[in-house]
């Protein structure tokens, strides 16, 4: 039986027997990895010769490892290994993607040590000695480097986006505030065209919500718009902060998504809202459509958990206005509605009993209809209602109607402070 010394030294000659076909098993790598993970070769020339480079400086790491009896975790990934780990990263290539290639290679480099230990070695005590030797040190080798690529990688993506984010919010922002821009320079920069349809969308996370990744989420989120409602055009997407983006959706006609496709988009979420403006053409439309879309947020934010998970500023759009000054507009709703604006439930009750009974047309039948009660229920909060204003509801019906609506919306947001 060999002793630890006599199996070092097979080890070391299968290595250096690997080490002279190092650029051979290099070529069969990027060949497989063409063909197992067409993500990893991509067209341009330089990403080629550095993913060349990353395999022939692992594999060489990997067989001096063996030959020269040195502790794998003592190893550095390679320069041009942790090279290649950044600009994957800043391509967007899933890190997932990475992770399989050097397990790939592993085993790839491993067979052919298999093949030469069989070749150097007839003993088949020795040769189950020297490839579990061969294994741990291989296990321990890919263990060490792939924690350091993929920690290049995740760096690397990180401040890709925080660039790149900030980069294009930047331009988005002049887009919106400042005049005399060039448009073409902007699209080139965006990668986003300003001639054409736009419907602005804010998305965003409720504060209660924890998502592991929420600007990733919410990306995907923009690329199920394009799917179902932009007709795979790419949407313009801008984090404005860690749990609420702006996007822009160029559609072909300029047409609101119906209700039903906004619902289905968010559908896989349940944390996620989303305001949506008008449509709107060019630049002027850009800005129109993304301001109309951030008061509607601004309303649902005041509105709270209460709200609609998605809020349009063709329904809502009024409201919206007036919740941009949520002072001015509680003054307000309290002098409307006197001794309704009380926030509790009792005289929520009465409010949108009084709400439901005038959209119906002062019908006491299609109310109690549409809020299941009885008639008499309806007629006696209808009374009380009334008796709150203090005046008749034909003295300032439309005042009183929207107060009404306002306080469906936003509840407590508007009613006075006690």
């Amino acid at each position: 039986m060999e002793d630890a010394a006599g199996h070092s030294d097979r080890l070391s000659r299968i290595a250096a027997a690997l080490n002279e076909r190092a650029a051979e098993v290099t070529a069969e790598l990027v060949s497989l990895y063409e063909k197992e993970l067409p993500h990893l070769v991509h067209d341009d020339e330089g990403m080629v010769s550095l993913l060349s480079a990353s395999v022939y400086q692992n594999i060489d790491t990997a067989v001096r490892i063996f030959m020269h009896g040195i502790d794998p975790a003592r190893v550095e990934a390679p320069a041009a290994a942790l090279e290649y780990a950044r600009r994957l990263a800043q391509r967007g290539t899933p890190v997932v993607d990475l992770i399989r290639a050097y397990y790939l290679g592993q085993m790839a480099v491993l067979e052919q040590a298999i093949d030469e230990g069989i070749r150097q070695i007839h003993e088949v005590d020795v040769l189950g000695a020297a490839l579990r030797d061969a294994l741990s040190g291989a296990f321990a080798f890919i263990d060490r480097v792939t924690q350091q690529v993929v920690t290049a990688y995740e760096e690397e993506r990180d401040n890709w986006l925080l660039n790149r984010s900030a980069v294009r919010a930047a331009r988005v922002r002049a887009l919106l505030d400042e005049d005399g821009l060039d448009i073409g320079a902007s699209e080139a920069a965006l990668g986003y065209r300003l001639r054409g349809n736009h419907v602005g969308l804010v998305v965003w996370y409720a504060d209660t919500a924890h998502p592991i990744d929420p600007l990733a989420g919410l990306e995907a989120l923009a690329g199920r718009f394009s799917e179902q409602l932009a007709r795979d055009a790419r949407p313009l997407f801008v984090p404005n902060d860690e749990l609420c983006a702006w996007v822009w959706l160029p559609v072909r006609e300029p047409q609101v998504p119906t209700a039903e496709q906004l619902e289905r988009a968010i559908a896989g979420d349940a944390d996620v809202r989303l305001a949506v403006g008008d449509p709107g053409r060019d630049l002027e439309g850009f800005r129109r459509t993304h301001r109309q879309a951030a008061r509607v947020h601004a309303l649902a934010v005041a509105a709270g958990k209460g709200c609609d998970r998605v809020l349009a500023f063709r329904d809502v759009g009024a409201f919206a206005l007036m919740a941009s000054d949520l002072s001015a507009a509680r003054m307000w709703v309290e002098d409307t509605l006197r001794g309704l604006a009380v926030d509790d439930d009792q005289h929520e009750r009465l409010r949108e009993t009084l709400r439901v009974f005038l959209a119906t047309g002062s019908s006491y039948t299609a109310a109690a209809a549409r809020l299941l009660m009885h008639k008499n229920s309806v007629q006696y909060r209808v009374r009380k209602a009334q008796e709150l204003l203090g005046r008749p509801v034909s003295d300032n019906r439309l005042d009183v109607e929207l107060a009404l609506n306002l306080c469906h919306r936003l509840g407590g947001a508007v009613l006075p402070r006690r």
